[in-house]
């Protein structure tokens, strides 16, 4: 495998994704890594383009077959990862592939593709803001809710890992300095 990649990895509910649709709009030379998932499908997403929804078995088969570049049980049964086939899709455009993944991933990701990667964290405000911004999309039970809090808090503390890190307090802000960030990274030589 070759050419560039960009990592973009948050905590859920810190805006990574608002983040990444945007630059897609700027970057045309950038292009999406569907992810891989056996989470249920959200009203108005659509598989192949929001995820790949697959089945824990058809995950799982994926896995010992190898087709994965990284993946993980981010909760019980519910699987989230990256299919190699994606990346070389994209490289065979002649596209830099930018990744939209959970930190877990982001990280193994980079440690990949070193140098030729740069990886991005996107950090919320406070764990109050994105609680909040979690119960607004409405599709989180209270336990999930729950889960996801804590899950944010853990992933925090990865945030120094990554080679850059993007406070999203202000969508606007953020989205400018992911644009700019990744201009610069892929200007070098």
């Amino acid at each position: 495998m070759t050419g560039k990649v960009i990592i973009v990895s948050a905590p859920s509910g810190a805006g990574k994704t608002s983040i990444v649709k945007h630059v897609l709009q700027y970057l045309p030379d950038l292009r999406f890594s569907t992810s891989a998932t056996t989470r249920s499908m959200r009203e108005g997403e659509v598989n192949g383009k929001d995820y790949h929804f697959l089945t824990v078995d058809d995950f799982k088969k994926g896995i010992s077959r190898d087709d994965f570049l990284e993946w993980e049980e981010v909760y019980a049964n519910q699987f989230y990862g990256t299919l190699k086939s994606e990346i070389q899709r994209i490289w065979d455009e002649g596209k830099t592939v930018i990744f939209d993944v959970d930190v877990k991933g982001g990280l193994n990701i980079k440690k990949y593709f070193g140098d030729n990667a740069l990886a991005i964290f996107v950090e919320p405000p406070t764990i109050e803001e994105l609680e909040n911004r979690l119960r607004k999309r409405g599709t989180e039970t209270d336990e999930s809710l729950r889960k996801r809090v804590e899950k944010a808090e853990y992933e925090l503390s990865f945030a120094p890992k990554f080679d850059k890190i993007i406070l999203n307090d202000n969508l606007d802000d953020a989205r400018e300095e992911m644009l700019h960030t990744i201009r610069e990274f892929l200007d070098q030589e």
